[in-house]
């Protein structure tokens, strides 16, 4: 049996007939950047969070920059964030030359952990950007309440975790601002890059509108140095299209989910399978396991059909370009450990029971 990690042909097969329309009247009325459907997807995107403002960009990353040159970060301020994600977290506060202080994770989410952020906090600390890693958030009460008692913005790294919820909040509407990726891969996914940033703030969310157009209050005339961070209109355009069958798509995750876990059970003692705190929904952006001989059993499995994928194999601070922040090896343990265990499984709404009974025999 050969598995599709994605399946991204697939979903694109079962929405074809909307999805190809909808980029047609793009096409037929050839407004590339900034048409209408980039308003209707921010509102459509306000509906399904209820965000007060949703802001679509040209990626999660630059979803980050905006929030960050919204929130006036300057060179030499400190964010806490923690190593165990994408290098676009803490890149993004480095492009801006502010500082990244990395957190070490919690061993069972694999989030950054709260009660290690405090201790880290000095008078250059400007931000905590915690990420919802593999579609969990992390443990926002915590988080929030140390950001209100040193005075603190958060910003929510939600790349991965679109329609999560925390304590039946969504993701994208906690913290100041919250961004999130539409990478084709992501569980909302365009046909390209593309992202979106949100926030409950009138004034932030019309600072970031004129960000990610170079700046404008209006043409030609410029208030901020921006950046040039529009998303497509052929990509919203097609954002539009799989939103409207999102709620059925993370039920499906959900089950697959599920189906993995019972399958898997009975071999705890060899694998570590994901948890979900409690409080929490998962989007099972990865289904990710720990194995103590992941270079072998990969191997195996890559021989068997099965293709995995490791989400992340080297801790941020361990990066050759953060030498500069002089983390040495062993500082964040568990980071390091997770790192070297942590194996992503196929994973997307629609494999089928014979496929996940398939996967976990092989495993």
């Amino acid at each position: 049996m050969q598995i599709d990690f994605a399946k991204l042909q697939y979903q694109y097969q079962l929405y074809k007939t909307e999805i190809d329309e909808a980029m047609h009247q793009v096409l037929d009325k050839s407004n590339y950047i900034m048409g209408n459907e980039v308003q209707e997807l921010e509102t459509n995107l306000q509906n399904f969070t209820k965000a007060k403002h949703a802001i679509t960009c040209s990626s999660g990353t630059d979803a980050l920059l905006l929030a960050m040159m919204a929130l006036d970060i300057q060179p030499d301020d400190e964010i806490i964030t923690t190593p165990f994600t994408f290098i676009a977290t803490a890149e993004t506060i480095a492009f801006l030359k502010a500082k990244p202080v990395f957190v070490d994770i919690d061993e069972k989410t694999y989030n950054i952990d709260p009660s290690k952020i405090e201790e880290k906090i000095t008078k250059k600390t400007k931000a905590i950007m915690p990420v919802s890693l593999y579609g969990q958030p992390a443990d926002m009460d915590a988080i929030q309440a140390i950001a209100d008692n040193h005075n603190l913005k958060v910003i929510i790294d939600g790349a991965q975790s679109f329609g999560s919820t925390f304590k039946g909040k969504r993701d994208s509407n906690l913290g100041d601002i919250s961004a999130t990726s539409f990478f084709p891969a992501k569980p909302l996914g365009c046909f390209g890059d593309g992202g979106a940033v949100f926030t409950n703030s009138d004034v932030l969310a019309e600072k970031i509108k004129m960000l990610r157009v170079h700046g404008q209050n209006k043409r030609y005339h410029h208030k901020y140095i921006g950046m040039g961070g529009r998303m497509d209109t052929l990509q919203c355009a097609i954002v539009n299209v799989k939103l409207k069958y999102y709620k059925k798509d993370l039920a499906l995750r959900q089950e697959v989910a599920s189906k993995y876990s019972e399958q898997l059970a009975d071999s705890s003692e060899q694998l570590v399978l994901p948890y979900v705190d409690t409080g929490c929904t998962s989007v099972w952006a990865q289904y990710s396991v720990r194995v103590k001989n992941r270079d072998d059993v990969q191997a195996k499995l890559k021989d068997a059909g099965v293709p995995t994928a490791v989400h992340y194999p080297m801790p941020l601070h361990l990066q050759e370009c953060f030498a500069y922040l002089g983390y040495k090896k062993g500082e964040f343990p568990i980071a390091e450990q997770v790192s070297n265990e942590i194996m992503s499984l196929p994973m997307n709404p629609y494999l089928k029971d014979e496929e996940i009974v398939y996967i976990c025999e092989k495993l």
